[in-house]
């Protein structure tokens, strides 16, 4: 059984099936252009070159492209590449499908709907109960399939699930630590902080930003889209105005996206709650490639650093 493309080291040969994440063109010292590709399977993905591209070839490796690649691993600046020696699309008798080659939340869709759902049930107060209700119906299929982000965390299919799940059960443990949190609005702002991403984003694969996440974000599209629920629900008080609080202050800080920073001790906890779920996700995922007593690849949304794997996790 071949290893999956980001388990393998420098020196290491690769002919697989992989698929195009993404796929960027440039311009070379020497003029000529070229593609930047990201390639994925389901352990991960790596970055790789495509030389001296013609118009024809740029035409060919698009985004969800599945293609058949011979190569090795090299390191390059302290960070793994493939460098192509052979390239092409795989063809439909091979049978294969995107699905096949995309890394996945380790939960199953159904899983992760019914912790959430317990969640919401656990909510006493009516009002955020329905809000927060109507909403994960209105998209629960993306809810479900879409990623957290386009990279650094949860950038995954039912990544944005999975880091909803993860936060809701270390929020659960630290409410019972501080009884007098509120967990209506702790659980509802878990849930709805980042569901604005399924109109941010473009799709569940290859996801990019759209033209209303580009111009408002999903921070802006979550708060207008709980007055749009509240307004459809005919609710009104006070629980509206703390639920888009909590959605518009969960990055913490203006420079990192929020234009309030958390005013309602529950909105602090959530931002810690998803800073730490995130930064586990990005550590997580470095170390399973790393060897005990060696570091990670640089992670540039760490601040660029290495991590080191004590050699007692061996």
């Amino acid at each position: 059984m071949k290893k999956g493309i980001s388990f393998l080291e420098a020196g290491e040969q690769v002919e697989q099936f992989l698929l195009i994440k993404s796929s960027t063109k440039g311009i070379a010292s020497n003029g000529k252009p070229f593609l930047t590709l990201i390639l994925q399977d389901k352990s991960g993905e790596i970055e790789a070159k495509l030389w001296d591209v013609t118009e024809e070839v740029e035409k060919t490796y698009v985004e969800q492209t599945i293609v058949k690649i011979s190569g090795d691993i090299q390191n390059y600046r302290g960070k793994l590449q493939l460098r192509i020696r052979k390239i092409r699309p795989a063809s439909p008798k091979e049978n294969l499908q995107i699905e096949d080659l995309i890394e996945k939340a380790p939960l199953m869709q159904e899983e992760m709907l019914a912790k959430i759902t317990e969640y919401i049930f656990e909510m006493e107060n009516p009002n955020i109960q329905r809000i927060t209700r109507y909403l994960v119906k209105k998209y629960e299929k993306s809810f479900l399939e879409f990623p957290a982000a386009t990279k650094n965390h949860h950038e995954f299919y039912s990544g944005l699930a999975y880091h909803v799940v993860s936060m809701l059960d270390l929020a659960k443990a630290i409410a019972q630590l501080y009884p007098s949190i509120n967990k209506d609005f702790l659980y509802a702002g878990i849930i709805l902080h980042d569901l604005g991403k399924v109109i941010e984003l473009s799709g569940p694969i290859a996801a990019s930003y759209t033209t209303e996440g580009k111009l408002l974000g999903h921070i802006t599209i979550m708060v207008n889209e709980i007055g749009k629920a509240a307004d459809e629900l005919k609710i009104s008080g006070e629980e509206v105005l703390v639920l888009q609080h909590i959605v518009l202050s969960h990055h913490g800080k203006a420079e990192w996206g929020s234009p309030k920073p958390p005013m309602i001790r529950e909105a602090e906890v959530i931002h810690y709650i998803d800073n730490l779920d995130a930064k586990l996700n990005m550590m997580n995922r470095a170390l399973e490639k790393t060897k005990p007593g060696e570091f990670t690849e640089r992670i540039f949304a760490l601040e660029n650093r290495s991590f080191y794997k004590p050699k007692l996790d061996s």
